[in-house]
């Protein structure tokens, strides 16, 4: 099993910057892709960002320029810089880890962190 604990949510105006952590726990050591996830409410929960184990990112497009996921692969961390906020970034962010093991896909979640951006 891996656990997963977000951390780094909060309050922020518009145009103010968060980051935002998650650290793995558990059975770390087939982790390959680790990323963010957000929901809003009333609507479903939507890609933020991935990154490899090996460093290979993947954006939503509409994040591209204002989010950046980064890795340390040796704290079994991902981390979300966010940056020029809006309002419409207001979610709860989820982090999200896969591991193959023996060809069988495992995937896990965090319970999540509320950020709140104000107009």
């Amino acid at each position: 099993q891996v656990q997963l604990v977000e951390s780094g949510g909060g309050l922020v105006q518009a145009g103010g910057s968060l980051r935002l952590s998650c650290a793995a726990s558990g059975r770390t050591f087939s982790i390959n892709t680790m990323g963010w996830y957000r929901q809003a409410p009333g609507k479903q929960r939507d890609l933020v960002a991935t990154i490899t184990s090996a460093g290979s990112t993947n954006y939503a497009d509409s994040l591209k320029g204002r989010f950046t996921i980064s890795r340390d692969n040796a704290k079994n961390t991902v981390y979300l810089q966010m940056n020029s906020l809006e309002p419409e970034d207001t979610a709860v962010y989820y982090c999200n880890a896969d591991r193959v093991v023996f060809g069988t896909n495992f995937n896990y979640w965090g319970q999540g962190t509320q950020v709140t951006v104000s107009s």
